[in-house]
């Protein structure tokens, strides 16, 4: 009788973070498990910049200076490229995905039907998007691995690295689309990733910039989330690494805090 009434209490209380979390995981997992292959789009645009632009550029360039060390083109590009891969698979769930299932399948206020809170659904739409840019990053290192360009052990960290910057890129772009009124709106999602992918110190040293625009570029989470997969791709650490760590986690975390605040607003008034 007593381990019914705490099953019961249990149920009646609702999940636990955890288990909410794990929750909506396993549901996305379901609703992808039959294409899986749409995994693959934002996987394989960085390895075609990886191969076009490293290598075939790289031939024309001996290589840059990086925390004082040379280092070729091609391993000057690539941790850029992973960073940017892990930055593609979280925005995708975290603004068109989420915007759809906020605006137009209503899977939201279902799931408000249940014992699940916005909080709850908030942390498992960003552990989703966290995860896909994780399984992106991964995969990239294995091709940078198979193409000798990774010189530091230091780069068993690139996939909590890489978690880092889908955490910053999942929270703020799911809060920006919370303000998202319609689907030409995510123009403005491509008018803001697209310069930073290619000026976010992806292609060359933020060194090549004037002072006043390198201070700009210094202030995006993608510049951040670079030099941290650079410097631990190369083993050059700095400071730097601290900074984009603290960096990329308070982003991610102002980010999750507003989501949750708009789905109180959007979904409970």
């Amino acid at each position: 009788m007593a381990m019914l009434t705490s099953a019961v209490a249990r149920a009646a209380s609702g999940p636990t973070p955890t288990e909410a979390t794990g929750l909506l995981l396993y549901r996305n997992f379901l609703a992808y498990r039959r294409a899986w292959y749409i995994f693959a789009t934002g996987f394989l645009e960085p390895v075609f910049y990886l191969f076009s632009i490293g290598v075939g550029v790289g031939q024309l360039i001996s290589g840059f200076e990086f925390n004082g060390q040379t280092i070729p083109y091609a391993e000057f590009v690539a941790p850029g490229m992973l960073a940017a891969s892990a930055m593609n698979g979280s925005l995708l769930d975290s603004t068109f995905n989420f915007f759809f299932k906020l605006k137009y399948n209503k899977l939201f206020d279902q799931m408000l039907a249940t014992p699940l809170g916005t909080m709850d659904i908030a942390r498992g739409e960003l552990s989703w998007s966290l995860l896909r840019g994780g399984i992106y990053s991964a995969g990239f290192l294995v091709v940078m691995l198979a193409m000798g360009l990774v010189s530091s052990w230091w780069a068993v960290l690139v996939v909590p690295a890489a978690l880092l910057i889908g955490l910053a890129f999942g929270g703020v772009c799911m809060a920006l689309t919370t303000f998202m009124r319609s689907w030409q709106d995510f123009e403005f999602v491509t008018l803001a990733t697209l310069p930073m992918f290619l000026f976010s110190a992806t292609f060359f040293p933020i060194t090549a910039f004037p002072a006043g625009v390198r201070w700009v570029v210094e202030c995006t989470p993608l510049y951040r989330g670079v030099v941290l997969c650079r410097e631990l791709t190369t083993g050059a650490l700095s400071w730097g690494s601290a900074v984009s760590v603290v960096y990329l986690v308070a982003m991610g975390l102002v980010g999750l805090m507003i989501v949750r605040r708009r789905l109180d607003k959007l979904l409970l008034t």
